[in-house]
């Protein structure tokens, strides 16, 4: 018999035999011991972790949820109220005020701030030494709040004292409202202090993702005639939409929690315009000792925050465009 014909009659042999068998089981159908093993170390190095989260995190938002429910000085006994802090907050027309400058702040600061450093990152883009750019933008940013705060106590303060009014008034005669304790331009004042300080961020957040635009298609329309203009509409922006629906996200975010800058900037206690909610969490809990009003604002904050963000994340289906 030839070497060909013992091959395909040893092949007859083991297709009518079957298929191999499976290799077997660990013994009672328990894990090996190098993957339980595995997991036990795994475990190990989370329990750091996952020990800060339960103890700075879940379990401090637990407690804040049964004080919201409750009305409790901090020493004596609580007592249980139901939805009446609710109550209280809703119909409040201080915490209301909150809410509205709150809402305006964001209002200014996430379409003002990021536009212009759209605008910026922009005009970065393609510039040689982008490095040394990018460390002078973000230097505010790791600046302390309150170092932030005093600096522009000093160019927005009223009258002659003020840098900003002193200087316009003496070149052109013209008076400037006072814009830290004017109620009706404190909100402006914050806002524009509140972009300042975050400007870099964004602007490096912008520069990477215009990094990630595929050079071949900015060359594509240019050969097809589009101009800088048109570039930028169809091709830029659509590319940096997940860029862009981020940073939205993240500013929404940090406007509503605004709190130290405006605290150290503005004295909220002489000027209910610049009251935010952060600041009304702050005077009910460890002012007034009404911690279960306190708690029931936070609780209203968070709520307002997921709700803003999830319906972002329900309108970037239809303006955020991914590569895929």
């Amino acid at each position: 018999m030839s070497a060909a014909t013992q091959q395909a009659a040893r092949r007859r042999k083991r297709s009518a035999a079957g298929p191999a068998p499976a290799a077997p089981a660990a013994r009672g159908g328990r894990e090996p011991l190098w993957r339980r093993r595995d997991r036990r170390w795994a475990l190990v190095f989370l329990a750091p972790q996952l020990l800060g989260l339960l103890v700075f995190l879940v379990g401090p938002l637990g407690f804040a949820v049964v004080l919201s429910f409750m009305r409790w000085d901090g020493l004596g006994d609580a007592t249980w109220v139901g939805l009446d802090n609710f109550r209280t907050q809703l119909t409040d027309p201080e915490f209301g005020r909150a809410v509205w400058n709150t809402l305006k702040i964001g209002l200014i600061t996430v379409p003002g701030g990021l536009a212009l450093a759209l605008l910026i990152a922009l005009a970065l883009h393609g510039v040689r030494g982008r490095t040394a750019y990018r460390v002078v933008y973000f230097l505010p940013v790791v600046t302390s709040s309150v170092a932030v705060s005093v600096i522009w106590q000093m160019i927005l303060g009223g009258g002659a004292d003020g840098i900003l009014n002193g200087t316009v008034h003496d070149l052109f005669g013209v008076t400037l409202p006072d814009w830290l304790a004017d109620p009706d331009w404190v909100v402006v004042a914050v806002a524009v202090v509140t972009v300042w300080s975050s400007l870099g961020l964004n602007v490096v957040i912008f520069l990477a993702g215009l990094a990630t635009v595929p050079a071949n298609l900015l060359e594509a329309a240019r050969i097809d005639g589009a101009g800088p203009w048109q570039t930028l509409r169809s091709v830029t922006l659509p590319l940096l939409s997940p860029t862009v629906f981020f940073t939205v996200v993240v500013s929404v975010i940090s406007s509503f929690q605004a709190f130290d800058l405006v605290y150290v900037l503005v004295n909220p206690d002489h000027n209910e315009g610049a009251q935010t909610i952060v600041y009304k969490v702050y005077e009910q809990g460890f002012r007034e000792f009404h911690f279960g009003l306190s708690s029931a604002a936070a609780l209203l904050l968070l709520l307002l925050t997921l709700v803003v963000t999830a319906v972002q994340f329900q309108a970037q289906k239809r303006f955020v465009h991914y590569e895929s």
